[in-house]
This record gives C-alpha cells, structure tokens and sequence, in this order.
C-alpha cells in the first residue's frame, strides 16, 4: 500500500484525554477514533491489527475443536427470562424495543442464545462432547468507560461454549481451552498468566483469568516468577488427549489476583526471589458454570442409561479489541508501538528518503514490487515529506522491518534495514535485504 493514497491520519500531539500509553499510541496512529463515549470507530490500521488478532484466536479455537457459529447482536428478551437474568443484570444491559413493542436488548454476552441452540438440535450423549464459539461485538454500558478499547462500552469478543454430559467431561473441556488460550497469547507475543479466579455460585477450581503484567493493569497480581519461564504447548499437541499434565503443570505455582490473594501460603510456598508483585491486565477468561443455564432453559441430554440430565457447560472469553491495546501496553517504547510480526498491520514499512528522485523512486517501485511477491504486506511512504518525519511516522506506527532507501545508500549500492523491536540497522544490497525481509 503507497501512503500517499492511504488513510493514516496520524496526530503530531499527544491527546489529552488518554489516560495510558495504549489509548494514547491508539488515537496518535490513526487506529481509533472515539464517537462516543467507551465507543470507537476502528480506522484502517487499527482494523488490519484487529482482524490479525482475531485470526490467531480463530485458528487456535479450531485446531482445540471448537467450532464457529455467529449469533446475532440483538437478543430477546424472553431468552433472558428463562434463564433468570433479565431482571437481574442491570444497567449494563442496553434494553430496547422493536416496532412492534417486543421487548429485546443489545446483547451484553450470550449464555442463553448458546443454550438455546443447543437444545434446540442436540438430544444424545453422542453428540457430546461439542464446543461452540462465535466472535461477536458486545455492548455493556459501563458507568465509567475509559482507557480507550481496553474498556470500552462496544467491544468485539470470542466467546465459547462447551457442552458435556458431566462435571468430568466438563473438566477436558476446560483443559482443552486452558491449553489454547496459552498457546494464543503465546502467539501474540504476551506472556498471559493464569489465576485463580472468582468461581461464583459453583465453586470449585474451574476458573482462571489469564494475566499479562503491566505497569497499567487494572488490578494488583501476584505470583512465582518460574510461571514466566514454563514452556508453551506445541502446535502439534493432541487436543484429543489428556492435557490435565500440562494444566496441572501451570497450577502448581502460586499465580492470583488481589481479590484470591493468600499472603500466608504465597510467603509459604514461593521463595522470595521468586515472588512477584505487579499489575497485570486481564485478557482471556475462563469459567465453569455446570447447570446454571442447562437446568431452568431444560437443555437436557439422554446419557447412556437413558436418563436425561441437564448438560454442564463453561465460557470461554477472549476480547479482541482489549487484546489489542494489551499487546500495545506490553511492547512499546518512548518512539511508539513496537508490532509483534504476527499481529502488526504491515510487515515492511518501505521509505522513498526523495521522492520524486527518478534512482529512489525506480529502486524503491521495483523493491515494493518484489516484496508483494513474496507475500509481504508493505507500507511504501512514497510522499514529499522530510526524513525525519517519515522515520517518526515508522517508529510510532511500529512495523517489524522498515527499508530505508536513499540516494547516498544507492550511489554505493546498498540500502538500509532496520529491525522495530531492536534499533539494529544493516546495510546490505537491495538482493540481500529482499532476501532477508522476504524470507
């Protein structure tokens, strides 16, 4: 894509109003744009980011056998009504009417539409184990909505659903989602933590909000610094096995919010060296809630005796748009975002240092020609402005690569690379840096 017919209206000032790096990187890139209050337009570099990450938690919510479906933002309100909740959740829950005075709302999450579904269709313990999952804009009317898309009022969220005949099966299930969720952070360059969290009614030890530490986060976090160093699942592990090693292996160290928190037992069991206190931003939540829905909206299943029970179910949530502004507070520097490869809205940012130059801009149409080819996705800033805000625009936008070409550079034959993350420039031919940016 040439810059000069892009749309990347990128701000020299820092917006007052954000509160912290993410919101602030987020308005200053062109990514967002707030409309209302806690609700943003997603502009096209935002929306590139956006799409990436939800690619990468698309594709790990599949290779664990979860399938996709899509349900609607507008929900009824007799759904709600079955399950007990519609008189109970509060102002949050955005309600409305239709023309014809039925009552509905913009869905806050999406419990009884899933089970509602479910036993619409499903009638056998052979059809089970099943997980279901969408990824679906929310609306929560926060009394107080702030730092940007972290939160906001109108959010994009994954939500998945597991249905299994009992608690046991229910248990795999989670371990399989347990599983994918370190394996998506993993790939989106954040070291996500899993803690003990709240269980509600149900109790037990079936739910954990996973963690990553920032200086930002919203709640305080607490645990054994080994969990940072414990290896990811492989892409080649068998979903269709027994996980509980792998889950039992993450939970055998202390890891808990402020509100689990047990300054006795993390004293006791984590060496003081070890111990970490931080903030952390939660970005994925998983929860097990047993019959809660399955019992008053009658989602029942026949087991092999022949008796029909209500099926055990557990959530799975992951935010997209949070996720992004988490990624932005865990990699940046004083010069702006630094992209994961695997998220980042370009792979290559391409600078024409004299546009307009026949040598340049020959050499720099032909090395954006052959980037394309190679499957990079290449942001060529082919405009009349100075170098210096070229290397700006670059830096706080965060592209992996940047290809820096220039009269002097070509007179000697050579160009320069420079890696984001690190600063490390190089000055190779232009076949070389194709080999090394294309690669």
């Amino acid at each position: 894509m040439r810059l000069s017919r892009y749309f990347l209206p990128i701000l020299k000032e820092t917006p007052k109003e954000a509160e912290i790096v993410s919101h602030r990187l987020m308005l200053r890139t062109g990514m967002i744009r707030q409309e209302a209050a806690g609700i943003y337009a997603w502009l096209p570099i935002g929306l590139k980011v956006l799409r990436k990450v939800e690619q990468v938690v698309r594709e790990e919510q599949n290779r664990a056998g979860a399938i996709e479906l899509l349900m609607p933002t507008i929900q009824s309100a007799d759904l709600w009504r079955e399950s007990g909740r519609y008189d109970d959740y509060g102002k949050e829950m955005l309600r409305i009417q239709d023309r014809h005075e039925r009552e509905m709302l913009f869905g806050p999450t999406n419990e009884e539409m899933i089970t509602e579904i479910f036993r619409a269709y499903v009638r056998s313990y052979r059809d089970l184990p099943l997980n279901l999952y969408h990824i679906q804009w929310k609306f929560r009317d926060e009394v107080r909505p702030r730092f940007g898309v972290m939160r906001s009022r109108e959010f994009l969220m994954k939500d998945a659903y597991s249905f299994d005949l009992d608690q046991e099966g229910a248990r795999a299930s989670y371990n399989r989602m347990f599983v994918a969720y370190l394996r998506t952070f993993a790939r989106l360059g954040l070291k996500a933590i899993p803690m003990v969290a709240e269980s509600g009614p149900i109790g037990g030890d079936m739910s954990h909000e996973f963690i990553i530490l920032a200086r930002t986060g919203e709640s305080e976090v607490f645990c054994d610094k080994a969990l940072l160093d414990l290896p990811i699942p492989a892409e080649d592990t068998d979903f269709d096995s027994d996980l509980s090693p792998i889950v039992s292996e993450w939970l055998s160290f202390y890891a808990a919010t402020d509100e689990k928190h047990e300054p006795t037992r993390f004293e006791a069991e984590v060496p003081a060296e070890r111990r970490i206190s931080a903030r952390g931003i939660e970005v994925g939540h998983i929860f097990y809630f047993g019959t809660k829905y399955s019992e008053p909206m009658k989602a029942v299943i026949a087991g092999p005796d022949g008796v029909e029970r209500p099926v055990h179910m557990g959530s799975y949530g992951i935010g997209p748009t949070r996720l992004v502004a988490a990624i932005i507070e865990a990699s940046h520097d004083e010069a702006g975002i630094v992209w994961p490869d695997s998220v980042a809205p370009f792979d290559v940012g391409l600078i024409n240092l004299k546009a307009g130059d026949p040598m340049t801009d020959t050499a720099c149409g032909d090395l954006y020609d052959k980037l394309r080819a190679a499957g990079r996705d290449v942001l060529y800033d082919d405009t009349d402005e100075r170098a210096g805000a070229k290397f700006a625009t670059m830096d706080v936008i965060g592209l992996p690569w940047q290809l820096i070409v220039g009269p002097k550079g070509l007179a000697e034959g050579t160009v320069e690379i420079k890696r984001r993350a690190t600063g490390e420039r190089h000055a190779l031919s232009a076949e070389s840096a194709l080999a090394r940016l294309a690669g």
